[in-house]
């Protein structure tokens, strides 16, 4: 073999060995990035809306409804420490919901999101109100509003007690849609678990 062409091949030979060098410090740094980034929002969450812890609270398996893929949600069983109150309970598991997803591919609301306040009226409506994050950081697309609306139903239906709909404001008003597809001027059915006779009784609002 010629020694120009011995040449050419070690050259070629080290180039490629530092090529998949690089690339593999390069996937560690995202990796690293992804990790500080989840950190970083879920810091930046417990400032916004600090944990909510009532005196009934007992730790319970609940069930999540994160994203599976670009089109559906599904349960992930979560160990939470939740109220009797239906309206405190709904408001931790929503706070779990925006929080603490596994992965940042199964968010379905955006980091920033805040429940601002929560309803249960007589009739098992309950009132979900949200700040402007959820709206203005949601990436555009019906499958995402979808998926935003469709966790936070399932979530509610799953967890608790005697809630027949939900009705979605954002900063205290009824808007149109959720970010330009979902309508959001009426309410979403529930298959909600039966009521106990003190849960059926029991409402209230966030402070």
């Amino acid at each position: 073999m010629p020694r120009g062409l011995k040449i050419v091949l070690v050259i070629l030979a080290v180039a490629v060995v530092a090529g998949l060098l690089s690339l593999r410090t390069l996937r560690r740094r995202l990796h690293g990035l992804s990790e500080s980034r989840s950190a970083e929002e879920q810091a930046r969450h417990a400032v916004l809306a600090p944990p909510i812890s009532t005196p009934t609270d007992v730790t319970v398996t609940a069930q999540i409804f994160w994203a599976d893929g670009p089109d559906k949600v599904a349960p992930v069983e979560v160990n939470l420490p939740l109220s009797a109150d239906p309206v405190e309970r709904s408001r931790q598991l929503l706070q779990t919901l925006i929080a603490n997803p596994p992965t940042d591919g199964q968010r379905t609301l955006p980091a920033d999101t805040t429940l601002s306040a929560f309803y249960i009226l007589s009739d098992g409506t309950a009132i979900a109100d949200f700040s402007d994050a959820i709206a203005s950081e949601l990436p555009s697309g019906i499958l995402s509003e979808e998926l935003a609306v469709n966790s936070i139903a399932r979530t509610l239906e799953s967890n608790v007690a005697g809630l027949r709909r939900l009705k979605i404001l954002i900063h205290g008003q009824e808007v149109d849609t959720l970010a330009g597809n979902v309508d959001l001027t009426g309410f979403f059915d529930l298959t909600s678990i039966p009521a106990s006779p003190t849960a059926a009784a029991t409402t209230g609002a966030s402070h």
